[in-house]
C-alpha cells in the first residue's frame, strides 16, 4: 500500500497486490469480486464519509483507494486491512453482483478473491505510514 498522489483534499492510496510487469496480475473474475466486497466494505465502514473512490487498476495489479485527506494514514490502512479480511473470511452473495446491478454480473469468483485478499493479509499486518512511500 502506497501512497501514490494528492489532489485538493483526495488522497489516493495505490493498494499492489502484484508485483508490477511481474507476469503474475489478478485473474479479471477474481478482481471483479475484490471491487464490489472492498468498495462494499469501504462505503459501509466507520470512516465511510471519508471514502471518495474504490476501484480495480486496469493493469490488474492491484485497486486504488481514494479518501478524503482528513482521514489520517492510520486510519486507511487499518480500513485496507479491515477490508481485506473481511474479503478473506466472506461467504454469501456478492453485494452488487446482480444482472440489475452490474454490467458484467456473471463474472466473478469468490474463492479467488479470498485467496488474494488472504495473501495480502500478512502483507498488511504491521503496514504504517513509514511503509506508504513508493518503492520501485
Amino acid at each position: 500500500m502506497y501512497l501514490s498522489r494528492r489532489d485538493g483534499d483526495v488522497v489516493t492510496y495505490d493498494i499492489r497486490m502484484k508485483k508490477p510487469n511481474g507476469g503474475d496480475y489478478l485473474a479479471v473474475p477474481a478482481a471483479h469480486t475484490i471491487e464490489h466486497l472492498f468498495a462494499t466494505y469501504a462505503r459501509n465502514s466507520a470512516v465511510k464519509e471519508q471514502v471518495v473512490y474504490v476501484g480495480p487498476m486496469g493493469c490488474r495489479t492491484g485497486f486504488y483507494l481514494l479518501v478524503r485527506d482528513s482521514l489520517p494514514h492510520e486510519k486507511a490502512i487499518e480500513l485496507v486491512r479491515e477490508s481485506f479480511a473481511f474479503i478473506a473470511g466472506y461467504e454469501g452473495d456478492i453485494p452488487g453482483a446482480s444482472e440489475r446491478e452490474c454490467g458484467n454480473w456473471r463474472e466473478q469468483d469468490l474463492d479467488g478473491a479470498r485467496r488474494e485478499a488472504a495473501a495480502m493479509l500478512p502483507v498488511l499486518a504491521h503496514w504504517t505510514p513509514a511503509d506508504l512511500a513508493y518503492r520501485t
